[in-house]
């Protein structure tokens, strides 16, 4: 293991702080609602995590990635609903694409990889369990967490209510739902429309609720405590913050070790969504850039800091790939890669310190492979 630790900014702690995980360390970041292809903010999340993990195990950790699949979920039903087509097998194409997409860019691969309707069976029990601790109830056919129940709701965003109450609205909490008892009860499981796929309960036929299924995931696959779990900063709330307090009700241990989220790309101002349509493809970029470019238009930014697609983003990205290859093979740069790695993920200084040896003729191809980008002439 490296002699200092590795450090990295905590969204629950709000501060940087060391990360000192044992030999194997467990992660799960959220994987894709596949019903649209993958675009550039997906991406910039998801090599984050494949940069962390590579420095993980240059340190010599062993690391656990789980990357879930929601394969039942309120935007999947509404997307096949619209296309007139089964939602798996909506659902089945999305995650072909997805995968070539990821291959391209050159991610390791998902320790596991689970789809939320493999694991119904564990949803069930997972929700018997947050019942029989006093932690959730049930009303006009559904079954909701009791956020009153739970003093520490809101640790992880350190938002407010009025501010909880707005992103729910926004992000498919239902905060008028009637049957609530607060506005920010969330569903553990619903009776699904005639039209939705439907399994048995004791609460009556339904489907499970978006984040119970995140929660029954990474219990199955990784234990109780997790190391390290992640994914866009849009996730913190509601996401993060019910699958934590629904994981800890339900176990009454911790859930997460360590919080971290990456920020949004944007787009003409507005941060990159499919609810708004201003959407960079993977798929399309692919067509042409070379996928490492693409990786690195990413990395040029800090996984914490927003930042703003536009016209020249690829052009320099490509610009700089030619001129690392150029540079050719050799160890420059790799102990500033690492430095900067450990110092809370930062790939901008892990770029430029690669950009200063490839223009003094140093060979950096070491370092680069570090940030998974290969120089190897194919």
């Amino acid at each position: 293991m490296g002699s200092d630790p590795m450090r990295l900014y905590d969204t629950a702690r709000r501060e940087v702080v060391p990360f000192e995980p044992g030999p194997v360390v467990t992660m799960y970041t959220c994987g894709i609602t596949p019903y649209d292809a993958t675009h550039i903010g997906h991406a910039a999340t998801y090599l984050t995590y494949d940069v962390l993990q590579r420095r993980l195990r240059d340190r010599g950790h062993d690391t656990r990635c789980v990357r879930n699949i929601t394969d039942v979920d309120d935007d999947l039903l509404r997307k096949a609903r619209e296309l007139g087509v089964h939602y798996l097998d909506l659902a089945a194409g999305e995650i072909a694409r997805f995968n070539s997409d990821i291959e391209a860019l050159g991610l390791l691969p998902a320790w596991s990889e689970p789809r939320a309707t493999s694991a119904i069976s564990d949803i069930r029990g997972f929700i018997g369990m947050v019942l029989d601790r006093g932690h959730a109830y049930e009303s006009g056919g559904a079954v909701y967490f009791d956020v009153d129940s739970w003093p520490t709701f809101g640790t992880i965003s350190h938002y407010d209510g009025a501010e909880m109450l707005d992103l729910a609205a926004q992000r498919g909490g239902n905060p008028d739902d009637p049957n609530k008892r607060n506005p920010l009860d969330f569903v553990l499981w619903q009776p699904s429309a005639p039209d939705e796929p439907a399994w048995e309960s004791l609460w009556g036929p339904g489907r499970p609720g978006w984040h119970i299924e995140c929660s029954a995931l990474a219990l199955r696959e990784l234990g109780t405590t997790i190391d390290l779990h992640g994914g866009g900063s849009d996730l913190i709330f509601p996401h993060h913050e019910c699958e934590s307090a629904q994981s800890e009700a339900a176990t009454g241990e911790p859930f997460v070790r360590h919080w971290m989220h990456q920020a949004m790309v944007r787009m003409d101002g507005e941060k990159m969504s499919k609810s708004l349509g201003n959407l960079v493809f993977v798929s399309e970029l692919r067509k042409e850039w070379d996928p490492r470019a693409i990786r690195l238009a990413t990395l040029a930014h800090h996984y914490r800091t927003p930042w703003e697609w536009h016209d020249e983003v690829m052009p320099e990205a490509a610009a700089r790939l030619a001129a690392w290859e150029n540079a050719g093979d050799g160890n420059a740069a790799l102990d500033e890669v690492r430095a900067a790695l450990d110092s809370d993920l930062d790939t901008p200084a892990a770029v430029a310190a690669i950009d200063r040896a490839a223009a003094t003729d140093g060979g950096v191809a070491n370092a680069a492979r570090l940030l998974g980008v290969d120089l190897t002439p194919n």
